[in-house]
């Protein structure tokens, strides 16, 4: 029987949500800086002061909102390098303890694509719907209720469906951030396409998932669902960016939040400026 025949909105409650994070994983390629070798990547990488920076952000930005999903019914599957040092895997673990939707996976250095398909497709189960798909970076958050509109989302879109094996589902508002001793500097964006809170209805048996595309150029090769209008993603911006180590990349303004807008970050993507703050003290 065709999975497609009978579709309605209803399915979307029983789709398998299947998030996947790159922590600090030495791949090769899926990086815009490259390195001669898969040892030079994993030094840049596990750098002690890269890594302050990245266990900042990974428990300031991006894991608070997954704790307070309004929908808690997901799989994170986090992809970190076989050869991590100890502590630092230690450290990661105990970060993510209290999260049981996440999953800590390690895997040797091999190409991109490739090993993020395999990671995916170990995690996903064999139902006869399509999977929900996200991606997201180490730096990087979305809305407390991301889960919940991502499956509102595929719900309504039943005749599309039954008609493409992708489909993408882009909520294109939300803020560009950075955090520090003071708090959260950040601004309100519209953007599209970008990697946070961009998702992708997947077809059961499908090979490929949401990061076997590039993300600018989904729209070339899938119909993509655009829905602005609510606060959905943080982007995190940091010295140690993959995409502003380049040379002639403009530094992005960010201003401190304020009282009001500290409010309005707790509430749309749990997300504490006092918490930041505790961290750099």
């Amino acid at each position: 029987m065709d999975w497609r025949i009978g579709h309605d909105t209803m399915d979307a409650n029983n789709m398998q949500v299947i998030g996947l994070c790159r922590f600090s994983y030495p791949a090769l390629g899926g990086f815009q800086v490259e390195h001669d070798s898969v040892e030079d990547r994993a030094a840049f990488l596990y750098d002690p002061v890269r890594m302050e920076e990245r266990f900042a952000t990974f428990a300031a930005l991006t894991l608070p909102p997954l704790r307070a999903q309004t929908d808690p019914n997901f799989t994170l599957a986090i992809v970190v390098g076989d050869m991590m040092p100890e502590p630092m895997l230690a450290r990661l673990l105990d970060l993510v303890e209290d999260i049981p939707q996440a999953i800590v996976i390690p895997r040797a250095p091999g190409r991109h694509r490739q090993v993020m398909r395999e990671v995916i497709n170990d995690v996903r189960q064999e139902r006869p719907l399509p999977s929900l798909q996200f991606r997201m970076d180490d730096d990087d958050a979305v809305s407390v209720t991301f889960i919940q509109r991502l499956r509102e989302a595929a719900g309504d879109l039943g005749p599309m469906l039954r008609k493409h094996r992708y489909i993408g589902i882009d909520f294109n508002q939300g803020h560009i951030a950075r955090i520090g001793p003071r708090g959260i500097h950040a601004k309100p964006c519209i953007e599209p396409l970008w990697t946070p809170a961009l998702g992708m209805v997947v077809a059961p048996g499908a090979s490929r998932g949401i990061m076997n595309f590039s993300h600018v150029k989904l729209a070339r090769v899938m119909p993509v669902v655009t829905l602005p209008g609510e606060d959905m993603y943080v982007r995190g911006h940091n010295a140690f960016n993959d995409s502003r180590q380049k040379d002639g990349i403009k530094p992005v303004r960010l201003p401190l939040l304020n009282a009001q807008e500290e409010a309005q970050f707790r509430l749309s993507y749990n997300i504490d400026a006092d918490h930041v703050r505790a961290l750099y003290r």
